[in-house]
């Protein structure tokens, strides 16, 4: 596909990592930051939908309207800035974990088990393992759908659990990260990263598709464990399955759609909320139309 120019009618199944959905009315690869300016300031159709490496996303059955800008496929500028490190939003977690690492930083390795890219971790305060990403955020560069580029320090977001108040109109396209420097004492990042790649393998499904986990884990409580004490470990609708070794995992086994998906999701949080009087709140996003 030909970045920076505007498809029609693209299957967003293979931009998923659930690898269900319709497709995008208008669908766009990003290759700079330049081009998604340039992309803005003309006409295109709303309304705008950013997409990332499609990690905590489900995109229903139905579609998505107006235009999807995937940032994954370009901007993927990452160097040092003096003491912080600049990283553009289609870097993968990992490979800016990596990076920090062998730059001699520390407390970076949790990234590494973040499947997504670094703009989609920015937008939810993606984190794992007693991390998050804006642990370490110093400021970061956004731009606005009318192709307006700011630069904003940390403080000017209230930043909480999986959660960033930016605007409605606003895309994360880049951070500035200030990760500490590693001291002769301290464990080696890089060893670091290849034990939590190991435990998330053990812990974690890998045989299927899925899209990390499902739900936020509510105060106090672990989401995994809530659905699994109210019997819906391994529970299947249609093609897809609550994975029998992590129960905040839903696994499309094949053939799933995501209304299959969206169905488990419904249940689970109604039977956790029947029996356990806990609200479970979705850590992925849900996007587009259904079907009907």
């Amino acid at each position: 596909m030909i970045k920076d120019n505007i498809q029609q009618n693209i299957s967003l199944k293979k931009f998923n990592s659930w690898k269900v959905g319709g497709v995008a009315e208008c669908y766009v690869e990003i290759s700079t930051e330049e081009s998604l300016i340039t992309l803005l300031k003309n006409e295109i159709q709303l309304p705008i939908t950013i997409l990332g490496l499609g990690s905590n996303t489900l995109i229903r059955d139905g579609g998505v309207k107006g235009t999807v800008i995937n940032l994954s496929k370009g901007l993927k500028a990452i160097d040092h800035d003096h003491e912080y490190i600049y990283c553009e939003s289609g870097v993968s977690c990992s490979t800016l974990a990596r990076f920090s690492a062998k730059d001699n930083k520390k407390n970076c390795a949790f990234l590494a088990g973040i499947p997504g890219s670094v703009g989609g971790a920015l937008a939810m305060n993606a984190g794992c393992y007693g991390n998050e990403i804006w642990d370490f955020v110093q400021k970061v560069k956004i731009i606005k759908f009318n192709g307006l580029v700011e630069i904003r320090s940390k403080e000017e977001f209230d930043i909480g659990y999986r959660s960033v108040n930016k605007g409605n109109d606003e895309i994360f396209i880049a951070a500035w990260f200030n990760f500490p420097l590693k001291q002769d004492n301290d464990e080696d990042e890089s060893n670091n990263i290849k034990n939590l790649l190991n435990k998330r393998k053990t812990s974690q499904p890998i045989n299927w598709p899925t899209a990390g986990s499902t739900f936020r884990n509510p105060e106090n409580h672990y989401a995994a464990r809530l659905i699994e004490e109210v019997g819906l470990k391994g529970f299947i609708i249609g093609g897809a399955r609550i994975s029998e070794k992590h129960a905040n995992f839903i696994e499309n086994m094949g053939n799933a759609t995501a209304q299959d998906i969206e169905d488990l999701i419904k249940l689970a949080q109604n039977k956790v909320r029947d029996i356990k009087r806990i609200e479970l709140h979705t850590e992925i996003k849900i996007i587009g139309d259904k079907i009907g």
